[in-house]
């Protein structure tokens, strides 16, 4: 067990005086005096400074002091209204609770429908898709590089006939599907559209968000396969396909989940996640693209982490960033828009863990939430650890109260001084970024990928040095019963294999290279691709065929190595 800094006496840290704008009021400093500095004498602090996760400083009290030039009216305002640092809606989730999703995917594609009609059955309210790595890179599963790998991280598609089936007896009209994909992010949306066409959906009606962030791949998951730039163009032609032709749909998920679980500070996360956004609003707007055209469709993915307080002020923080950067830098008339925490050890503990993650996120006014299971350090998640996650969204909404009243922490001198200092830490490095010509060219400098990397490392040797607990793993350790996990055998290979071989006998080779070929003139024009993905995957042209001919055009990208 972690032992507690001795000491007979302790003074107000430095930290908690030295604030030069900070002016406490004399009853805080008789408070100080008469009451605080003999209860420190007689019961000193468990440690010297208090931080989150992050490594910001946290100070022991928060008073009116601490928000000397903060404006209600200016600062927080009114739920609905700009800032929006109380919410977008101005009923929040009185009228409508945030949809609840379970990220889901695995084996076949008959594996995953199934999975998805067994969550919307227990009351799930939209659908996250998980795709295999073959998928994610852009190869189809009887590809060698695909080996070991198809359906094990995630559902295994190679052709719209997958499609076919993943969202087979799901009206498309009636639920939103989220996917997470990304470099081959085009071609899965162009195959979901034909789904939804054939089901008789109406374009203009479904909803669903497509993840389709680029940058974070290079920033921090890695899973890209062409240059930035036209892997950039690929994105805007989703934005203008998207549109024109499904307005309710979000064409990104601008993504700092993965940017966090590649051991990012929240500040870090947060600021970018936001330049990330802006990059692809300035590439929307140089395409010719409107900025209250197309933003209203961009959406934002964050971590919900284990500190709390930090993670609600992140929420907070990221929707006075973004408006003040749609309103000051776009002119934009409509600026709304639309599990590394979780550790092997002891994983019954991760249900906690998540329930006050889920929370914080609720708390911070999330409009989307998926909650990780219990297993998700381990393996995919089962039908069981899936249900207790879905099952903690539910007793949120519905039994703790925290959603009859909106942005019910609003106003608390804790919350409101670090939603600033979470604010003013991302613009800080926002600046940055702005000076080095934008996030393609810092991703090319390698910037945010070494931030990243020095504040995994230092977040590590806080947990070594176990100034940083984490209850199972580095402190109160237990020897544990091994937990039933997912299973996912080679078999899924071999069937998807027999599944390929059977699309290729069966479908017109002469069609598939004609719309292959269209592809390729197209891609080394400056047309818009999405028509040409979607005649290609309608001909039952393979994900793996799809992105090799615009591998032929684009090449592939090998990351700089970060010295």
């Amino acid at each position: 067990m972690s032992e507690q800094r001795k000491g007979s006496t302790q003074t107000v840290p430095p930290s908690e005086e030295s604030s030069a704008h900070r002016e406490p009021s004399a009853q805080e400093q008789a408070w100080e005096k008469n009451t605080l500095q003999p209860a420190l004498e007689k019961n000193p602090e468990r440690q010297t400074e208090f931080t989150t996760i992050s490594g910001h400083p946290i100070r022991r009290l928060y008073t009116k002091a601490d928000l000397a030039n903060w404006d209600p009216s200016r600062d927080l305002g009114f739920p609905g209204e700009p800032p929006y640092t109380r919410g977008i809606h101005s009923t929040m989730h009185r009228s409508r609770l945030w949809t609840m999703r379970q990220f889901a995917g695995f084996g076949t594609a008959e594996d995953t429908n199934q999975r998805f009609r067994y969550l919307l059955a227990q009351g799930q309210t939209g659908l996250s898709t998980a795709f295999d790595l073959p998928t994610l890179m852009g190869y189809d599963s009887d590809h060698p590089l695909s080996e070991g790998e198809v359906g094990k991280c995630g559902v295994a598609i190679s052709s719209l006939a997958d499609m076919e089936v993943l969202f087979d007896k799901i009206p498309l009209a009636d639920v939103t599907t989220s996917m997470t994909i990304n470099s081959p992010a085009a071609v899965i949306w162009a195959m979901y559209l034909a789904v939804a066409e054939k089901q008789g959906a109406d374009w203009k009606e479904i909803s669903g968000t497509l993840q389709n962030d680029i940058l974070k791949e290079y920033i921090a998951q890695k899973e890209y396969i062409y240059p930035p730039e036209p892997s950039m163009r690929l994105v805007i032609d989703t934005f203008e396909f998207g549109v024109k032709n499904t307005p309710k749909f979000n064409t990104i998920s601008i993504s700092g989940y993965h940017i966090r679980e590649a051991g990012s500070t929240a500040i870090q996360e947060l600021a970018f996640t936001l330049r990330d956004g802006l990059e692809y609003v300035e590439w929307g707007m140089h395409r010719g693209l409107h900025v209250d055209q197309f933003v209203p469709q961009l959406s934002f993915f964050f971590n919900a982490h284990n500190d709390f307080f930090e993670e609600i002020a992140k929420y907070r923080a990221a929707r006075r960033i973004w408006h003040k950067a749609m309103v000051e830098r776009y002119k934009s008339k409509n600026p709304q828009t639309a599990g590394c925490s979780l550790t092997a050890q002891q994983p019954y503990n991760n249900v906690v863990r998540t329930a006050i993650q889920a929370l914080a996120a609720v708390l911070g006014g999330t409009q989307s939430l998926h909650t990780n299971s219990l297993d998700e350090a381990w393996a995919l998640p089962t039908e069981f650890a899936a249900t207790i996650a879905l099952r903690t969204q539910q007793i949120i909404a519905h039994e703790t109260g925290v959603t009859n009243t909106v942005d019910p922490l609003g106003g608390s001198y804790f919350v409101e001084t670090l939603t600033n200092e979470v604010e003013h830490g991302a613009r800080e490095y926002i600046d940055r970024i702005d000076a080095m010509g934008g996030m393609v060219a810092a991703i090319e400098r390698s910037y945010p990928q070494r931030e990243i990397a020095e504040a995994s490392y230092r977040y590590q040797v806080a947990v070594d040095k176990k100034e940083k607990i984490i209850v199972g793993v580095n402190d109160f350790v237990a020897e544990e019963k091994p937990l039933d996990i997912l299973q996912i055998d080679e078999t899924v290979a071999y069937r998807q294999a027999a599944r390929l071989k059977k699309l290729r006998a069966d479908r017109s080779q002469a069609e598939v290279d004609r719309r292959l070929n269209a592809l390729r003139a197209a891609a080394k024009g400056k047309e818009n691709l999405m028509p040409f993905l979607y005649d290609a995957v309608k001909s039952y042209a393979t994900l793996g065929e799809i992105c090799d001919a615009l591998r032929d055009v684009f090449g592939t990208y090998e990351e700089v190595a970060i010295t």
